[in-house]
């Protein structure tokens, strides 16, 4: 009986050690946010954590505090918060294991630049929520939270030359800026999304470490009036030359060539279109919980 009773107890141990064992989430916010605003990514922090009891979840800062982390997100080079990130992310013992992946607007982009280049440890399933994968242009016309003075200054700093160096180096928006107009100059002189989108030549461990993923969920808000054009959050972009007719991922040379690896997982069924009523990351609390949950549990 007492053996018997010490078997019983061993099992009852590994099923609640199962049941706590939800994996990690990673999440990061998007531009003029910050890691842990009540109103956005505490509240997404929170509701997630009420629905997965004994999840871990990292909502990513970026600087020693809020301020720095909201200004971060305009101004500190892309490479060098994906380097900080993952440098994050190695450190933390939660991680070890896996964990699952979530970025709002740019923040969807910039975990597909960990997921690429830093494999360990794994990213799983990533959710991009209005993430820019194609880059956006000609954008700007709303601007978040209260930062307008900040993005006045960046419409006029982008129309005077975000492909050069000095912009290109210092602001974060002109680092996903993709003119369909010019080409040539967003191949040559994108530091962050010409490279992370293979625009410059074949990266193989790019391609095999987001070929890994287990999902890559891609949110297009259907009323989206800030992302330009809005497909880019599909992959989606527009035809090259031009800035009115748009195509779909699987018409882009990107997919075609299978530069990334997307058309390959897109056969094996890895990719997910979701489609959401409202402008960008309008989103409600019923929607997040039928749709977007099941891909953390």
């Amino acid at each position: 009986m007492a053996a018997l009773r010490a078997v019983a107890l061993v099992l009852l141990g590994l099923r609640l050690g199962c049941a706590a064992a939800a994996v990690p989430l990673v999440i990061w916010h998007g531009m003029g946010d910050s890691c842990c605003n009540p109103q956005s990514m505490g509240y997404i922090k929170k509701i997630v954590e009420n629905k997965i009891p004994g999840i871990y979840v990292l909502s990513l800062k970026i600087g020693s505090n809020l301020i720095q982390d909201m200004e971060n997100s305009f101004f500190m080079n892309v490479n060098d918060q994906v380097r900080e990130v993952c440098s994050q992310l190695a450190k933390d013992p939660h991680l070890k294991g896996g964990y699952n992946a979530m970025g709002f607007s740019q923040g969807g982009q910039f975990l597909r630049a960990v997921a690429q280049r830093c494999p360990s440890p794994p990213m799983l399933n990533l959710i991009s929520v209005g993430g820019q994968h194609q880059g956006s242009v000609y954008g700007f016309p709303r601007c978040p939270g209260e930062s307008s003075h900040i993005c006045d200054w960046i419409r006029k700093t982008l129309d005077l030359g975000a492909y050069t160096q000095a912009v290109q180096e210092h602001l974060v928006q002109a680092e996903y800026w993709h003119d369909p107009l010019k080409e040539e100059d967003y191949r040559k002189n994108s530091i962050f999304l010409a490279d992370i989108n293979q625009e410059r030549g074949i990266n193989e461990t790019y391609k095999k470490n987001l070929m890994a993923l287990k999902k890559f969920v891609m949110v297009k808000f259907l009323n989206d009036t800030m992302v330009d054009p809005p497909i880019s959050e599909w992959f989606g972009f527009y035809k090259s030359g031009q800035a009115k007719e748009t195509i779909p991922l699987k018409e882009t040379s990107l997919y075609k060539e299978d530069r990334l690896g997307l058309q390959e997982m897109d056969k094996a069924g890895k990719l997910v279109f979701l489609g959401v009523k409202g402008d960008h990351l309008h989103f409600s609390e019923e929607w997040f919980y039928t749709t977007i949950l099941p891909f953390l549990q």
